[in-house]
């Protein structure tokens, strides 16, 4: 496995724990309230800056593993994989548009932050989940 495709299943798989880990503890810190009397924002940074460090942590750990058992294609990448780094991130920033568009029409509506804030972190989630999975695609089957 080569170091661009490590690093987009570190970040897949911390963005998809990170996802889960947020929603557990909002809806146990909701316990019947609404939603919106959750004090959700300090979950939300900490979640964020947990899952950038988590992926960071994950991805150094697994490049160590990697060079021990491979010491001359740690590091290396090529035009492929460039070009499916980039196809991940098309993907992965339609989504981002798309929660942009609901964070305006959530505005417009006068929502709660909580509604607003959570569209905005779902869509980076979305992003970073469904670029990764384009990505490993990409890598598995090719790109087309």
């Amino acid at each position: 496995m080569v170091y661009e495709e490590r690093n987009m299943w570190s970040s897949l798989i911390v963005s998809v724990i990170g996802v889960i880990v947020y929603v557990v503890v909002v809806l146990q810190e909701a316990a019947g309230r609404p939603l919106t009397e959750v004090g959700w924002w300090p979950v939300m940074l900490w979640t964020i800056g947990g899952s950038i460090v988590a992926a960071i942590v994950v991805s150094v750990v697994w490049g160590i593993v990697a060079g021990t058992r491979d010491p001359d294609g740690v590091g290396r990448s090529d035009e492929r994989d460039r070009e499916i780094s980039r196809m991940g991130s098309r993907v992965g920033q339609s989504f981002l548009v798309i929660a942009g568009l609901g964070v305006i029409v959530l505005c417009g509506l006068q929502a709660h932050w909580f509604w607003i804030a959570n569209t905005m972190f779902f869509g980076f989630a979305l992003s970073a989940i469904v670029g990764g999975i384009a990505g490993v695609t990409a890598y598995r089957r090719g790109l087309v």
